[in-house]
Order: C-alpha cells, then sequence, then structure tokens
C-alpha cells in the first residue's frame, strides 16, 4: 500500500481531458488508501452541514451535500468498473474489504438523523422544479434507507446491509470461477465440426491462454445459450456444453476441462450464497416495512406496484409458452427427433436458413468489430445526433485493451470520452455492462466519461473480430446506455444520466438497436472483412421477415428469468432455502414454465444480475423498457426515421433529462402521448 498519499491519483480531479482518470498513475496501493481518505472525507463534510449555524437552505444543504464525496466518488466509480472488468485475485481482495466498508458508510450517511432533520427543514418554496425534485429524493433516500427505524433495528439493518455486501462480493466472483472453470476443452478438432476456420483458431487460442498445451477451449458466456449451440453438428459436444453452461452453477461438471472438480465446488457455493442472500433480503424488506423484497425494489420504480409488472408478465408467458411449444413442434419435425435444450439453437437456425434464407452464422465475416463500431455504431449516432469521434490513442485505459474516443457535438464542441473494452478474459465477469467514471452536471461543471465493456472471444494476433449477430445487437446496445451518459443535460449530479429507476434505464438502450438494420447504417458497416464486398441483395430484408421466428423461445427464456427473480425476493422471512434448486423448479413450474427445452436465461447459480449486479427484482425491467422502446421505434419509423431533426428532439426530449424530470414524463415529452403496448405485443408474436 502506499503510505504517501500525496502521490494517490485518486486525491485530486484529474488533470486529463475531461477529467479521465490517470491509469497510468493508479497503482493497486492506490485504492484503500484513496477509499480510507474518501470515507473519511465525506463525513467531515456532513458533520460540516450538520453543524452549520445558518438555517437550512438549498445551498448550504442540498447543495453541499451534492458537492460531497468527491474522492469517494472517483475511486469508487474506477474501481468497481476494474473490479468486474480486470477482477485479479489483488483486486477482489480489496473489493472483499471495501464492499462492507461502503455499505457502512452509506449507513452512516443515510441514517444521520440530524442529517435528515436539516433536509427536512430546507424551505421547498422558490426553487425551480429540478431542485424542489432533488430534495424530495433526497428525502425519500433516508426514509428508504430506514432513517426512522429504532435504534436497535437501525443495527440490525446495518448488520444486514455488510452481511449482503460481503455475499454479493463472493456470489459475483465465484460465478467467474465457475464460468472459466466450465469452459469446455476439446481435443479432437472433429468434435467441432461447424465452427469456422477463425472459430477454430480463436478456440484454440483460448486454450493456450488457458495453460492447456493442446486443443481446443469453448469458453462460456453469461447467459444459458451459448453461441457455439447454433453451428455445432456433434449431437454429443452440443450435449456436453450446453450441460457446461447449465451446471456451471449447482455443482455439475459436464465435460468441463481440468478445472470441473473446482468448479463443481464453486457452483455448490454460489447456491448456498443465493439462498441466503434472499433470506437476508426478505429479512430487510420486513424491516423496511414491506411484505417482501420485491416490493421494497419496485416501489420507486416506473411500474407502480409488484402486482402491475404480474399483471403485466402473466397474459405475456401464457402466450409465450404456447409460442415456444409451437416451435418445438415444428424443430422435432426438423430433427426427426425430440428436441433437447442443446438442440434448440441448431435446429432453429437450420429453419432460419430453410425458410426464411438467413444463415447468421456465414453472415459473421461482414460484422467485423472495427467496421461494426466505426462505421455501424458511431455512423448512427453521426447521422441521428450530429455527434463524431476521435480516437484518443495517448490516452490510457485500464487494460491494454481498452480504447477511448472523444466525442464532440455537431458544432464542435467537447461532449466527453467513451471507452471501449471489448474482449473476454479470465478476468473479467460475464455479460456486457456500461460504468460511468465522470458523470455531467452544471453543479460540478463535468462532462461525461463513459465505458462499455462486452466479452467477445479474442482471436489470434493479427486475426479479424469477427462478430455473431448477438454480439452487433449487443454493441448497439451498451451504446446506447453510453448516449444516455454522454448526452446528459442536468444540473446535479445525483440526476446524471443513467440514475434512472432501473425499469427505465434499460429503454435508451433498446432503442438504440433499432439502426443495426436500418439500411444506411447496415449498408455502411456490413462489408465483408476481406473483399469489401455488401451483404448480399435482400439480407436485410429476410433478417427482418425471420424476426418474429424464435419469438417464442426468446420470450419464454427470458421471462422464465425474470420470474425466477421475482420468486426469489418474494420469499416470507424466515430460514433460507435448503434446496435452491427444487425452488428454482417450483418456481418455474407455478409460472407455468416447464419447459424442459427452453431454460431460463440464467439459473439461480449463475443469476449475476439479481444477486451481485442491482437487479434484484428487477429484471422483469427488460420488458417493462421495450414497451417504451418498441413504441419509439414506431414513433420514429413514423417520422422520417434516422434523421438529425428526430435524433435531436430524441435527444432534447429524453436523452439529455436523465432524472431531472419523471421518466414517465419525458417519455410523453418525446411522443406526445403516454406508451402504447400493441408495438411491443407484435414484435414478440404475441399477438
Amino acid at each position: 500500500m502506499t503510505d504517501d498519499n500525496s502521490s494517490n491519483p485518486f486525491l485530486a480531479p484529474s488533470a486529463l481531458p475531461h477529467q479521465l482518470p490517470d491509469f497510468a498513475a493508479i497503482r493497486i496501493g492506490d485504492y484503500l488508501p484513496a477509499f480510507a481518505e474518501g470515507f473519511a472525507q465525506q463525513l467531515a463534510e456532513i458533520a460540516a452541514i450538520t453543524a452549520d449555524p445558518a438555517p437550512a437552505s438549498f445551498a448550504n444543504t442540498v447543495l453541499a451535500m451534492e458537492r460531497s464525496g468527491a474522492t469517494l466518488t472517483r475511486v469508487a466509480n474506477v474501481f468497481f468498473n476494474v473490479a468486474s472488468a480486470d477482477g485479479t485475485p489483488a483486486i477482489q481482495e480489496i473489493e472483499t474489504e471495501v464492499g462492507p466498508r461502503l455499505a457502512a458508510h452509506e449507513d452512516t450517511v443515510l441514517l444521520n438523523a440530524a442529517l435528515y432533520e436539516r433536509f427536512l427543514t430546507v424551505p421547498d418554496d422558490g426553487l425551480d422544479a429540478e431542485s424542489a425534485r432533488l430534495l424530495a429524493e433526497y428525502r425519500k433516500s433516508f426514509t428508504r434507507a430506514g432513517v426512522g427505524l429504532a435504534a436497535a433495528d437501525q443495527g440490525r439493518l446495518r448488520e444486514l446491509n455488510g452481511q449482503l455486501s460481503t455475499l454479493g462480493t463472493q456470489f459475483s466472483q465465484l460465478v467467474m470461477q465457475a464460468g472459466n472453470d466450465a469452459a469446455l476443452h476439446i481435443l479432437d478438432a472433429s468434435e467441432l465440426d461447424g465452427l469456422s476456420a477463425d472459430d477454430l483458431a480463436t478456440a484454440a487460442a483460448a486454450a493456450r491462454a488457458a495453460r492447456h498445451a493442446d486443443g481446443y477451449l469453448l469458453t462460456l458466456i453469461l447467459p444459458t445459450a451459448q453461441p457455439a449451440l447454433e453451428v455445432l453438428t456433434n449431437r454429443e459436444t452440443r450435449r456436453r456444453l450446453h450441460l457446461a453452461s447449465v451446471e456451471r452453477g449447482d455443482g455439475g461438471s459436464a465435460g468441463a476441462g481440468a478445472g470441473a472438480e473446482a468448479g463443481a465446488g464453486a457452483g455448490a457455493e454460489v447456491l448456498g450464497l443465493a439462498a441466503a442472500m434472499a433470506a437476508l433480503r426478505a429479512e430487510k424488506a420486513a424491516l423496511l416495512g414491506f411484505t417482501s423484497e420485491a416490493e421494497r425494489q419496485i416501489e420507486p420504480q416506473t411500474a407502480p406496484s409488484l402486482m402491475a409488472v404480474h399483471a403485466m408478465l402473466s397474459p405475456i408467458t401464457a402466450a409465450a409458452v404456447r409460442n415456444a411449444g409451437a416451435e418445438a413442434q415444428k424443430l422435432a419435425a426438423a430433427a426427426g427427433h425430440d428436441i433437447e435444450a442443446w438442440d434448440w439453437a441448431f435446429y432453429s437456425e437450420q429453419i432460419r436458413r430453410d425458410e426464411y434464407g438467413v444463415d447468421l452464422a456465414a453472415l459473421r465475416p461482414w460484422f467485423e468489430l472495427e467496421s461494426v463500431l466505426l462505421n455501424g455504431v458511431f455512423f448512427a449516432a453521426t447521422q441521428l445526433y450530429g455527434i463524431t469521434f476521435a480516437e484518443r490513442s495517448d490516452l490510457a485505459g485500464y487494460h491494454p485493451d481498452v480504447r477511448t474516443w472523444e466525442v464532440f457535438n455537431a458544432d464542435g464542441s467537447p461532449l466527453g470520452l467513451f471507452l471501449g473494452d471489448y474482449y473476454t478474459r479470465d478476468t473479467k465477469r460475464g455479460g456486457a455492462w456500461m460504468n460511468s467514471f465522470v458523470e455531467q452536471s452544471a453543479l460540478t461543471g463535468n462532462r461525461a466519461v463513459v465505458v462499455n465493456n462486452l466479452n467477445i472471444p479474442k482471436p489470434p494476433a493479427g486475426e479479424p473480430t469477427l462478430l455473431t449477430f448477438d454480439e452487433v445487437v449487443t454493441c448497439f446496445h451498451e451504446f446506447g446506455h453510453a448516449l444516455h451518459g454522454l448526452f446528459s443535460d442536468v444540473g446535479h449530479p445525483t440526476f446524471s444520466g443513467t440514475n434512472v429507476p432501473r425499469d427505465f434505464v434499460e429503454y435508451p438502450s433498446q432503442v438504440n438497436e433499432m439502426w443495426i438494420l436500418w439500411p444506411e447504417v447496415l449498408a455502411n458497416y456490413a462489408r465483408h472483412h476481406r473483399s469489401g464486398e455488401p451483404l448480399p441483395d435482400g439480407t436485410a430484408e429476410r433478417l427482418a421477415a425471420a424476426s418474429l421466428w424464435g419469438q417464442g423461445f426468446a420470450t419464454t427464456e427470458y421471462l422464465g428469468a425474470a420470474l425466477l427473480d421475482l420468486a426469489w425476493h418474494e420469499l416470507a422471512p424466515g430460514p433460507a432455502v435448503a434446496d435452491p434448486l427444487a425452488f428454482e423448479a417450483a418456481a418455474l413450474a407455478a409460472a407455468g414454465l416447464v419447459l424442459p427445452a427452453v431454460p431460463p436465461r440464467y439459473r439461480t447459480g449463475y443469476f449475476n444480475h439479481i444477486f451481485a449486479g442491482g437487479y434484484a427484482a428487477g429484471y422483469y425491467s427488460y420488458i417493462w423498457s421495450e414497451v417504451l422502446d418498441a413504441d419509439t421505434v414506431a414513433w420514429f419509423k413514423a417520422n422520417g426515421g434516422l434523421s438529425r431533426a428526430n435524433g435531436e428532439h430524441f435527444r432534447n426530449t429524453l436523452l439529455s433529462r436523465g432524472f431531472s424530470v419523471n421518466p414517465r414524463q419525458a417519455f410523453h415529452d418525446f411522443a406526445g402521448r403516454d406508451a402504447d403496448t400493441a408495438p411491443l405485443l407484435a414484435r414478440r408474436g404475441l399477438v
């Protein structure tokens, strides 16, 4: 550790453009001292607020609170992204220590009765709309945190928050370990028939990186469905890969390589952690006056209630299961045998080829990462919003794979920085996400600095990175989150960018997916990586025509995860579930999701979103947000599509406003009306 804090780069704002963290100067020993200093500084700042003899005002209380904790914010924003993106053993050790300390610090702040009383006495009159909203949100945050509880109950609440922080960190780290251990090691290339030469080379490189002397390694992505299942002709290989995926969190070791025994141990422990966390969350919810953790989590969201969430999901579930059943019959006819879970993707792609003329695997040479990013994702943003990008190779990232671009408005004025970290690694947790290193606000004068993380297999040196169609979708989706952060134009940090309700935050990112197949955008990025030829004529039309195929499966596997999440978080207080896998099976059966060939998108043992990713009782958010998304796509199509006028309208009325206005109002300001569910139902084949 650093003994001399004077050289610690977190203790002062970075001098780099837009206050980009000085990653070249950050050392592993800087984190803990910076956290300690950050805790101390914010507590001193809060003590000054409560000790101020002047009457409480918006300036000396609310704005002072908004300005507090700058050092803590700097180090936390960097550390927790690095912990997810490059969680080395040393970083994980720090994460294990810092998590409970941060939880305790947050309790010290939000359970501070004197601070709360001061916020209550701040006059409400004379405030502009955003300031009045900020004051109201602060008051809510204190009460939601438990400031009104008796001392004994507050003591127990602090214990629960510390335990949950510790268990969440353990869950995340063990899921990453179990996923690495369950990667499928294949020695005989003939067992991988169906993979392209580029995919084989990537699998061979992955095996060498994992210290296998020979063979090929199929690494796992976080969701249940593994991309290789679409093309592998060997049914036994498909079975082993599928089981490696679904059993990684329950102690199974089907087909795993040298790490099978370790993976089994990690998986069994993960299930116990999930059950323990669900029980602790139920107890916490009861302490705070809620009937369940699901009710507590949904209370501040745009969904009006837990009952409203179920009212939306229930009829969709019944329709989706019917559609999935019809798809299964069609797949069985094509296969000539009953369909197992490991067969579904393979025969689904066969039908897509035979009936729609779409071979997604064969399209990969047209989806090269550099072109998708520069000529697709960035191009669409330029056409729609006028923004431009300049790569800054002089600005170091936290890992050699990280790239940085400076982003400019149409008039050339600076907007912020965008970082991209696209490749998978053993130290990166699964999935894809956006984080903020610096959040925009007029109060601080800061512009946004944001990062996208994906988990694309890295090819051998010098070889192109060819994406699956799903990975193309993820690139556009995550950049939608990035735009939400970059376009933020609010007065106060609390309301900046993506600091919105969880069931609204996915909406802008989902909207950005619409440009993937937009003719001008597709023609600009989908070029063969060797010949430069465009996609064959009619490909986009065939892709669009095939969009309804597989929606039964896609909706059912998503709903399986969403309803499993709610089941874990509707538990009443009591002992932890003794048999998590039996609970999972019962929950899916109760929801009408008894389809062995369609497992949920995430099973309990690797459901990082809800046990370590901030989405507890919130996985429903994706389809809740998709109502707004589908309606917005319909609006763009009805109003001229990819135009600067449409982009400016969307940016000004919605993307720039963060949480400074009610999200429902922001949508109404954009669309001129409330949302319509019809476009979503049509998109999902539910009408």
